[in-house]
């Protein structure tokens, strides 16, 4: 009879089983003064990805509209906390997140918000911090915080009021530094003007340099004057060679003196890429964009298509052109004619167009979007427009770029993850920026998505999109956002935002075969029109899941076990503890050996039909066996489980699995 590597049939399984067990115990016995008893152990279920059973008819889809009673769907996900927004932030834009220790510090377009989140099941806002800009994007380290300012009314002095003047020293468009030695009550210490404001930032902490911090900038506004910041310059490159465009800046903050903070390059990271290809409108958008006109939205040409302007940047905007004209209060249907004829000219102004509102001959991107640093293998990945960049950061005040990539089925690269090894990134596609409906039943699967590369020798290589896969209504913006890593040892799963499309968490272990394992979503912000809100980012941080709600406020969820991610799995995933996370700024998780990190191996094991199913049962025994033994019998007993494993990863078909788990189970047992 023929046996095979993966399976052991009936009499013969039990034959094998009883007797690698006898030949455990026997060594046990030993070495205690008495026989080693067996221990009671439960299996976990689990099943091959191939053949995940998602729910049927998907509860996404036709959800209640509501803005804080909105119906909800669940799956492999428990929602511990929804907490709305406190009453000076409650209806303006919350954005992107970061961590340190147990705060979770919220940007919003009026400010920041400081959330304790030491009981994920009850936030608690600490503190308020009023200072308007968009998008208040944030990051930390140590005892600095920095917020990004793009907009026209920031101001210098965080005041309410805005700015009142075209040309203006109050306007702040850059990176503001904060003191948070005191998390609780920050102090406001110094700021770094940019040319075209900071719609994003990446904080890079380089290794080998413990004295500063790196503050890599993308600006995506058109160019400030040089009347107001002088240097600044919308030229083309060929004309002069200072110009704004085509260029990132690179701030290097000085830890002992983060005031003396300054730009020290603005490399061009962009050189001599030609346009991207681009695809036309979704069959879905046709409709739409007619309803829009008719509804007198705001029509812009984007990349030569007729795009509606989000009613957020739309009111940015505005509000500008009333402060232009020094007046106060809602915007006038004057001001409304004033930014329609504005619109080509502040378009190909971002584009690197001219005062004319003509674009010039297409050429590569002029800004990223996101960059996402990974200093320890010395990579980053920039979303840049149309393009995702692989760069070398290794000598981080001048990042260079070692490959580019595009894509007809992107529109707008807007961000980047990299899996924990740094073999494999994964870029996302803002498509209709972020305020637009791009997840309906019409729309093609692979835009407005993921983009996974597999990376070898510096270069990358398309592997697989990855959509959210319900279908959303049209009242719902919806499109690939901003999410993280969830450090489930020996695989690649990610948990990401999709505005109102919820969040999802998918593996993509496979990078030819990405699969969702676990979503949660809500109804429409509103039920009769387009109302921005849902989930602008998501993090996995210390055990919970961290969700910005840009309409909503803070959501708190955790993982429920599934035969697609094992109550082991998370344990091991939750043994991770980070001081701090930025948006974009990934650690490399290392992690700590326990009997957890052994099981959750094992069960991949079984999951990968990576070992016969008498092996497992010897593994699961040993380990608990071992777990419940005193020292000096532990030790004797994971070495001897450590050996029997490793004689199994000739006969798996995953040899490198099972090699890991040996180490694991070994590194236990050199444990005191």
């Amino acid at each position: 009879m023929k046996t095979t590597s993966t399976t052991i049939k009936g009499a013969s399984r039990h034959f094998w089983v009883l007797l690698i067990t006898a030949a455990l115990i026997v060594t046990y016995s030993c070495s205690s003064s008495s026989k080693m008893i067996d221990m009671p152990y439960t299996s976990p279920a689990v099943t091959q990805l191939d053949n995940v059973m998602a729910p049927s008819p998907d509860p996404r889809v036709g959800l209640k509209a509501g803005l804080f009673d909105a119906e909800e769907a669940t799956w492999n996900l428990e929602v511990l906390s929804a907490t709305p927004p406190p009453k000076d932030f409650l209806g303006v834009t919350n954005s992107d997140l970061a961590f340190k220790g147990k705060y979770a510090i919220q940007g919003n377009y009026n400010g920041v918000i400081i959330w304790d989140i030491s009981n994920p099941a009850e936030p608690k806002v600490v503190r308020e911090y009023i200072c308007p800009a968009s998008q208040s994007d944030v990051s930390v380290y140590e005892n600095l915080m920095f917020v990004s300012g793009e907009g026209s009314t920031g101001r210098l002095d965080c005041g309410t009021e805005g700015v009142d003047k075209a040309v203006s020293k109050e306007r702040l468009r850059g990176i503001r530094i904060f003191d948070i030695t005191d998390i609780e009550n920050p102090k406001y210490i110094s700021n770094v003007q940019t040319c075209r404001g900071s719609h994003t930032h990446s904080v890079l902490k380089d290794p080998n340099d413990n004295e500063n911090v790196y503050v890599y900038v993308s600006g995506s506004a058109g160019v400030r004057p040089d009347e107001e910041l002088p240097g600044c310059s919308d030229a083309q490159p060929e004309e002069d060679p200072n110009s704004a465009l085509f260029r990132i800046e690179v701030i290097k903050v000085p830890l002992a003196n983060p005031g003396m903070a300054k730009i020290v390059s603005s490399p061009r990271i962009f050189e001599n890429l030609d346009a991207p290809p681009r695809h036309g409108m979704s069959p879905a958008d046709y409709p739409a964009l007619a309803a829009a006109k008719k509804n007198g939205a705001f029509i812009v040409d984007f990349n030569g298509q007729e795009t509606v302007l989000p009613d957020s940047y739309a009111k940015q905007m505005l509000s500008g052109i009333v402060a232009k004209r020094g007046g106060t209060g809602e915007p006038t249907a004057a001001d409304s004619v004033q930014l329609r004829e504005d619109l080509p000219g502040i378009i190909a102004a971002m584009r690197g167009g001219g005062e004319d509102g003509k674009e010039p001959v297409r050429k590569g991107p002029t800004q990223c979007h996101d960059i996402t640093l990974y200093p320890e293998i010395g990579l980053a990945g920039g979303a840049c427009e149309g393009y995702g960049l692989l760069l070398d950061i290794s000598n981080p005040a001048n990042p260079v770029r070692i490959d580019a990539v595009a894509d007809s089925n992107f529109s707008y690269w807007h961000s980047a993850t990299f899996n924990n090894e740094g073999n494999k990134v994964i870029f996302t596609d803002e498509w209709g920026g972020g305020g637009q409906p791009k997840c309906r039943e019409g729309d093609p699967m692979e835009w407005g998505a993921n983009a996974i590369f597999t990376i070898e020798g510096g270069k990358m290589k398309f592997e697989e999109y990855y959509k959210m896969p319900a279908a959303q209504t049209t009242e719902e913006n919806c499109v690939a956002h901003n999410g993280s890593m969830i450090p489930v040892p020996g695989r690649d799963i990610m948990v990401q935002a999709w505005y109102q499309g919820g969040i999802s968490i998918f593996d993509w272990t496979d990078a030819n075969n990405p699969v969702e394992i676990a979503f949660h979503d809500r109804g429409p912000v509103a039920a009769d029109k387009m109302q921005m809100g849902g989930s602008w980012s998501v993090y996995w941080y210390n055990g919970s899941i961290v969700s910005s709600e840009i309409a909503r406020g803070l959501d708190i969820f955790q993982l429920s076990p599934s035969p697609y991610l094992t109550e082991n799995e998370i344990a091991a995933a939750k043994s991770i503890e980070l001081t701090y996370l930025n948006a974009q700024g990934q650690p490399k998780f290392e992690w700590p050996t326990t009997f957890a990190l052994a099981r959750a191996y094992t069960d991949q094991l079984a999951r990968e039909k990576g070992l016969a199913a008498g092996s497992l049962d010897v593994v699961r025994q040993g380990l608990v066996n071992a777990e419940k033994a005193s020292p000096k019998v532990r030790k004797q007993v994971l070495t001897k489980l450590a050996d029997t494993v490793e004689s199994y990863a000739g006969s798996s078909n995953n040899a490198s699995k099972v090699k890991m788990l040996a180490d694991t189970v070994r590194e236990l047992g050199s444990k005191p």
